[in-house]
């Protein structure tokens, strides 16, 4: 592990939104990697000159005058789906590499957009469930114990009625602020999806059921009603003799079971450690950094695999503007389900890019 101070190389960046979530997690994030802060781009004139004045770097409110000034490699978007996609382009075109926030944008056609701008650009999207240190151990597990019969994800949160109505007028919803989080989990392990269906509870809550291209079938629990306060998000991976579980970003068990003889076997702990369960978790009883949420959730790793993959000059192969793509499909597909199963749009294949 490296601090941004021991880099010998370093991209010059500007951070482009400097609202509540970049302040406190974008900028954190940065002690942890190769970069160097030129400048904060906010239309909020007083915000962007506070926050540059923090971090050492150079106040903008336009980013026509942030290009024509300041000498780049790259920018950090974070402002919002209806601002993204002309923010990236424009960048894109100025010659920067381009990190994104979830998410990418309202539609996925818009994130097509993107994709023909990029060019030999590096383009990575903050999908930061699908850069956790237990989705690097869920593909280990689909990896070893696959392939992947089934995929099982708990949410909270529902899918709104009327989806065509919420695609056609842009609402933001937290299908498209949040659902972006399991969804690129069960894409990033379960791979593409060919066709979604969405059943709805009358008392709100449901499932959204994605069938994978390779024969696996994922179900999101759409946990609407649980409290969002307390713990409530669980991934389940089903594969030969064996299920992965992972609670809440900081618990991976992987269950492989114990020999057994039904009606015979007397004990839950056969001597031995090659069964039962092995089980992953962050400790807390030190200052360190593998139970801090930048790292937990996968943030630091989204920002680590743009830096490092601009630096030597590679195109990215995670969190790309094809997986994003593919996400948005499945997101607009789901809202535009009712009851029905709807086929994905296909044409952007991210097979090879999503595999640790």
């Amino acid at each position: 592990m490296s601090y941004q101070r021991d880099f010998p190389r370093r991209l010059n960046v500007a951070l482009i939104g400097a609202g509540s979530h970049a302040y406190r997690n974008l900028l954190p994030a940065l002690t942890f990697l190769p970069v160097t802060l030129r400048a904060v781009c906010d239309l909020d004139a007083a915000r962007a000159e506070a926050t540059a004045r923090q971090y050492g770097a150079v106040p903008y409110t336009d980013t026509r005058e942030l290009y024509a000034r300041e000498r780049l490699d790259a920018v950090l978007l974070c402002v919002g789906p209806g601002q993204h996609p002309a923010l990236a382009m424009d960048a894109f075109a100025a010659g920067l590499h381009v990190w994104l926030e979830k998410p990418p944008a309202f539609r996925a056609a818009e994130v097509a957009d993107m994709l023909a701008a990029r060019g030999d650009r590096v383009a990575v999207v903050g999908f930061k469930k699908a850069f956790m240190p237990a989705t690097d151990k869920a593909l280990e597990f689909a990896r070893d114990f696959g392939p992947l019969r089934s995929l099982l994800a708990v949410y909270p949160m529902s899918i709104p009625t009327d989806g065509a109505t919420v695609l056609r007028e842009q609402h933001f919803t937290n299908w498209l602020g949040n659902g972006c989080h399991p969804l690129s989990f069960l894409l990033a392990v379960g791979g593409p999806v060919v066709a979604v269906t969405v059943h709805r509870g009358a008392r709100g809550g449901g499932a959204c059921v994605l069938e994978h291209r390779d024969g696996a079938v994922s179900t999101l629990h759409l946990a609407d009603g649980g409290n969002g306060t307390q713990p409530l998000e669980r991934y389940t991976l089903f594969g030969e003799n064996a299920h992965l579980e992972i609670e809440n970003a900081g618990r991976v068990t992987l269950q492989r079971g114990i020999p057994f003889d039904y009606g015979v076997t007397t004990t839950y702990a056969p001597p031995g450690t090659d069964s039962g369960a092995v089980v992953w978790e962050a400790q807390n009883m030190l200052g360190t950094l593998e139970n801090m949420a930048l790292f937990t959730q996968g943030m630091y790793a989204e920002l680590r695999h743009f830096c490092d993959s601009v630096l030597e000059g590679r195109p990215a192969t995670r969190g790309t503007l094809e997986f994003a793509l593919h996400v948005m499909h499945v997101y607009e597909a789901a809202l535009l389900s009712e009851g029905g199963r709807v086929e994905v749009d296909e044409t952007t294949d991210f097979t090879d890019l999503h595999r640790v």
